[in-house]
């Protein structure tokens, strides 16, 4: 006796569970261009920081003109970003916030630095 081939009921399966794994993929791929996107914003709002401290530490000390404030505010425009904060400290240092003007999902990248003359 020849047996007669069956239908299953898994015909198909292979497919569905293809879908789904490209899914699983699709979005962890989009998970990790998120977080990079988000490291290099928050790598600009530092740099952005930097330069405006560095600057607002020349204007503090006499090197460049203007005060060291607003100095520093036009620096940080210039890279994309606004002060936040900005606080002249003793020994003629600057202490700078900024944020970046651009905001990915996860909010506003931040940055701060401190910039002063060379011990």
């Amino acid at each position: 006796m020849e047996s007669r081939p069956t239908r299953s009921s898994e015909r198909g399966s292979g497919t569905v569970l293809a879908a789904g794994l490209g899914m699983v993929v699709m979005v962890a791929m989009a998970l990790m261009l998120l977080l990079a996107q988000s490291a290099v914003m928050a790598s600009r709002a530092a740099a952005a920081a930097d330069l405006a401290a560095l600057a607002a530490a020349d204007a503090l000390r006499g090197i460049s003109p203007g005060a060291p404030c607003s100095v520093a505010a036009d620096v940080a425009g210039r890279q994309g970003a606004r002060i936040v904060g900005c606080t002249e400290g003793g020994g003629e240092t600057v202490e700078i916030r900024t944020e970046l003007l651009n905001r990915s999902m996860f909010g506003a990248a931040t940055g701060h630095a401190r910039a002063g003359p060379p011990p």
